[in-house]
C-alpha cells in the first residue's frame, strides 16, 4: 500500500517536471508595457531589459536586486546604456536578494508608479517561480507580461526550480488552507 502511494507520487511528480520543462516560457512579443522589471540573477536579463526600454516598448525599467555597491553608473557603462535612458528612465533596486524579495521590491515600484501594466524579465527556467511570487505580492489588477530570457538550463537547475517552485506553491496552499 505505502509503496503504491509512493509510487503514484513519483509518477505524479515526474509528470509535473516534463510538464514544467514542456512549459518552458517564451520571450514576449513587442507589445507595450508602462514598466519592464527585470530580475538581476542571471546572464542577458540587464540587456533584454535595456533593448526593451530602448525600442520604447515600455516607459521605464526597475533592475531589482542590483548589488548595494553597484550604481546606476556603474550598470550603463556595463551594458552600454545610452545616457538619455539612464537620466529619464532606469531605476535601481537595492533591497532584493531572493525572488521573493524581488517580487516585493516590484510590487512597491509597481504601486509608487501607479501602473497598470508591467513586462517581467528574467531567465526562462526561473519564470514560473518568479511570476508565482509577483502574483502574492503585485496589486490586484496589473497585467504581467512574462518575457522570458532563454538560457539553455542544466538537468541540475530545472530539478532545483521546479521544486523550489513546488515547495512555495504548497507553502502558499499550507498557509491558506491548513493554519
Amino acid at each position: 500500500m505505502i509503496r503504491r502511494i509512493l509510487s503514484a507520487l513519483a509518477l505524479i511528480w515526474l509528470l509535473g517536471f516534463i510538464i514544467f520543462v514542456l512549459a518552458l516560457p517564451k520571450a514576449a512579443d513587442e507589445s507595450k508595457t508602462e514598466g519592464v522589471i527585470v530580475l538581476t540573477g542571471g546572464q542577458g536579463r540587464v540587456q533584454r531589459g535595456v533593448e526593451i526600454l530602448a525600442g520604447r516598448h515600455a516607459e521605464r525599467l526597475l533592475i531589482s536586486g542590483v548589488d548595494r555597491d553597484v550604481t546606476l553608473n556603474m550598470l550603463a557603462d556595463t551594458y552600454h546604456v545610452p545616457g538619455d535612458l539612464v537620466a529619464c528612465c532606469i531605476d535601481i533596486g537595492h533591497t532584493a536578494s531572493d525572488t521573493r524579495s524581488n517580487a516585493i521590491e516590484a510590487a512597491n515600484w509597481i504601486k509608487h508608479r501607479g501602473y497598470h501594466s508591467v513586462r517581467i524579465v528574467t531567465n526562462n527556467w526561473h519564470m514560473t517561480r518568479a511570476l508565482l511570487e509577483l502574483e502574492q505580492a503585485v496589486p490586484s489588477g496589473v497585467t504581467m507580461t512574462p518575457d522570458a530570457v532563454e538560457v539553455p538550463p542544466t538537468m541540475g537547475i530545472l530539478f532545483q526550480e521546479y521544486n523550489k517552485y513546488l515547495w512555495r506553491r504548497f507553502s502558499l496552499f499550507a498557509g491558506k488552507h491548513l493554519w
